[in-house]
């Protein structure tokens, strides 16, 4: 468990609220990743190949460019290899399919990553579902997601058992506990769902036809929010002690960025918080660099 000089309790003393702990997604991420290349040294001095992760951008969004660069650095931090395939944003589905293929094949290549959104003319659905399912580092292939489900999973969204991890990382059990997720999406809001139905909790899913929001959220003991929009949770919202996971990243126009959570006001209430930048973000990386050590794992056992 990852312990900081700095992490208070969020009633003192005397009986006094505090503003909320900060859960440092940045520092439990390097945590992991150093694991991480202890792990991929013990591979290669026993002879054997470090992973590699396979990367394709399709055109060159900003955003997309800033998560793909940071992807491609963490597997060189630690050792692992890093295929970079930078593709133009009129490629097409076909051509970006037989190449999926190809890498499908390639032994030396044990994750496969396609940077998301594509451009319109590709259809997603089609090329998540073409990535071999032990190659899956991202975790979207219906395999894996099915898996997830039928409570047997292998390897899994990297931002949903990020969230989790970093939970466990402060000690918390969610087991019994009351989960809001706003936001209902493939990447982030549904895959958490799962995951925490895993670990026991009871789950409420809000997406953009809830009636009452504010309601839902008010009951919240963990509230995860992942919607896209800056500052889109006042913090007058949020139960006291609860524990917030901000998962929206916005930029503003100074180029700063911000949460999906009014942070300012949200940490007068919350017992823990993410903050954004350096909380869910550096954690997704880190999942998806310990899926594709994981998937050298499978790959081998498939072999047998």
């Amino acid at each position: 468990m990852l312990q900081s000089e700095t992490l208070i309790s969020w009633i003192d003393s005397k009986g006094s609220k505090m503003t909320a702990n900060i859960i440092d997604g940045k520092a439990i991420a390097q945590k992991i990743r150093s694991e991480i290349k202890d792990q991929v040294s013990a591979i290669v001095n026993q002879g054997g190949q470090a992973p590699g992760l396979a990367v394709i951008q399709v055109g060159q969004d900003p955003a997309s460019s800033v998560y793909v660069r940071n992807k491609r650095m963490a597997c060189e931090e630690v050792g692992m290899n890093s295929f970079n395939h930078d593709l133009e944003e009129n490629i097409s589905e076909e051509d970006l399919l037989s190449l999926i293929k190809e890498l499908n094949h390639n032994d030396e290549v044990t994750g496969i990553l396609v940077q998301l959104p594509l451009p319109k003319h590709i259809n997603e659905t089609i090329v998540i579902e073409t990535i071999d399912p032990k190659k899956d580092v991202d975790g979207f292939h219906p395999y894996t997601i099915g898996r997830l489900m039928q409570r047997i999973p292998l390897l899994r969204p990297c931002t949903a058992i990020g969230v989790v991890t970093m939970l466990e990382e402060i000690g918390i059990d969610p087991i019994g506990k009351h989960v809001v997720i706003v936001g209902a999406s493939n990447l982030v809001g549904r895959p958490l769902n799962l995951e925490f139905l895993l670990k026991g909790s009871t789950t409420t899913v809000c997406h953009k036809y809830t009636e009452d929001l504010q309601s839902h959220v008010k009951q919240a003991d963990i509230l995860a929010v992942a919607v896209g929009k800056a500052n889109f949770i006042p913090g007058e919202w949020i139960k006291e002690g609860a524990i917030v996971f901000d998962v929206g990243i916005n930029r503003n126009e100074d180029g700063t960025l911000t949460g999906d959570v009014d942070f300012e006001s949200a940490k007068e209430r919350a017992s823990w918080i993410s903050p954004v930048p350096g909380g869910v973000g550096p954690m997704t990386v880190a999942m998806l660099i310990k899926n594709t050590v994981l998937a050298r794992e499978l790959i081998l056992e498939s072999e047998l």
